[in-house]
């Protein structure tokens, strides 16, 4: 009678150690696939580059405050989506090459239906007509339309500003 007692009492320790470790491991790789998406994110912002928001940057996120300040410039509104892979690598080449853009140019990066887009730049998508991302606008002093195309990077940018 004692050996199953015995059996039952190892069978329990055994099976409590196990559920021990799995809870753990589970906890650990909880933590570990957090790490992993805060690494992937920083290698996402790395690999896009990080936009400078100095008013005297060439290719700046859109606010009404760099709006404003960009009046006296050729004003070019970048319809971006954090979603879109063709956006994201214009994002990145204008990053990566500001200097290509004409002093007297500004990109504005202006969110467009994602989970950063504020009322603002919904509003900006409406006026101009913008029907996906991936669009550029450019802008005279009081706001109106010059010219409007889809796709591209800073080459394209180049050929198509006024």
């Amino acid at each position: 009678m004692k050996n199953p007692i015995i059996i039952f009492v190892l069978v329990t320790i055994v099976a409590a150690i196990g559920i021990g470790a799995y809870t753990i491991s589970q906890k650990s790789s909880s933590q570990s696939d957090s790490m992993a998406k805060k690494d992937d994110v920083s290698i996402i912002q790395k690999d896009e580059g990080t936009m400078d928001k100095s008013a005297g940057s060439r290719y700046v996120e859109y606010s009404r405050e760099a709006y404003d300040q960009a009046a006296s410039k050729r004003r070019v509104l970048y319809f971006y989506a954090t979603w879109c892979p063709s956006c994201k690598q214009a994002n990145a080449d204008f990053t990566a090459n500001p200097n290509k853009i004409p002093e007297d140019v500004v990109v504005l990066r202006v969110n467009y239906n994602d989970p950063d887009t504020d009322q603002e730049e919904k509003d900006l998508a409406k006026k101009h007509g913008i029907i996906y991302q991936h669009t550029f606008v450019q802008i005279d002093i009081q706001g109106n339309q010059l010219t409007k195309w889809n796709g591209g990077q800073t080459d394209e940018l180049l050929e198509n500003i006024k």
